[in-house]
């Protein structure tokens, strides 16, 4: 990882304000994202029963879906370059290939590592921004420091709190903390619906129906604080005037930055 630190220090530009674009030739095309998207709907089910569970403690939760998203990154960077991965994304880097297989492995496992970094850096926010268009959809990764907005839901850890309290205090805490995470489960539970909205089934939804569609999730933690924002998000059908013949790295489109001026402020971005 030191390795990979160094490197992204020199190559991070390359990868700043980028987003994954891959073409959707064919309802097989269609079909893989669908079911990708499906379980991304179910691990925000699983996380909302997760917080909706009073003997599951607030770290586990956190530390499930940090693990769960590693294993998609990693299950990516294979799909994409193989068991080499980690040589194809830092020969990108280095400039020795310039083809998308290895842009799409550098950006990939830069977002592999940072998410590594979560367990220990505790400020940094996560923002996803997938959208699908008539012939591709698009992945956009962000990590910032900053404040996310009013709109996002808030909850709160007990473990993290950093005070000395007496028994009736501890109690009362932990009862506080417990009340926010039912409105997170709640949030939550309400909310992952935008994701299938986003990406219906190409055998079960018209085309017209199913031609544009997206959602942006956000999660970020200060201290004892965490932050949680799932929303639907319109395409700009003005954003490609061409059409994807292969998958590639595109800078992000205005509906990233909306998104961002929209739930965050204050921030700087960090890839």
């Amino acid at each position: 990882m030191t390795d990979w630190r160094e490197r992204m220090e020199s190559g991070s530009e390359i990868l700043r304000q980028q987003a994954v674009r891959v073409p959707l030739p064919d309802v097989e095309a269609e079909r893989s994202v669908h079911e990708n998207m499906m379980r991304i709907a179910a691990a925000g089910e699983r996380k909302s029963e997760l917080l909706d569970d009073p003997d599951v403690p607030l770290t586990e939760v956190y530390e499930d879906e940090l693990d769960e998203m590693r294993q998609s990154f990693e299950h990516r960077l294979q799909q994409v370059a193989g068991e080499d991965y980690y040589e194809v994304a830092t020969a990108y880097l280095n400039g020795e290939r310039d083809d998308w297989i290895g842009a799409l492995a550098a950006y990939y496992l830069e977002c592999y590592y940072r998410l590594q970094e979560r367990y220990t850096v505790d400020e940094q926010i996560f923002f996803l921004l997938i959208l699908r268009y008539p012939d591709c959809f698009t992945v956009n990764l962000s990590f910032l420091t900053g404040d996310i907005s009013p709109v996002g839901v808030r909850y709160e850890s007990s473990k993290h709190v950093e005070a000395d309290l007496n028994e009736r205090n501890k109690e009362q805490l932990y009862a506080d903390c417990q009340y926010s995470q039912y409105d997170a489960s709640a949030y939550l539970r309400e909310n992952v619906s935008c994701i299938r909205d986003a990406f219906p089934g190409p055998e079960t939804t018209p085309f017209e129906q199913r031609r544009r569609g997206g959602f942006v999730h956000i999660t970020g933690r200060q201290g004892a604080t965490f932050t949680e924002i799932l929303e639907a998000v319109s395409p700009d059908p003005n954003r490609f005037d061409d059409t994807a013949s292969e998958p590639g790295l595109v800078s992000e489109g205005p509906e990233a930055k909306r998104a961002k001026r929209e739930f965050l402020t204050d921030t700087t971005v960090v890839m």
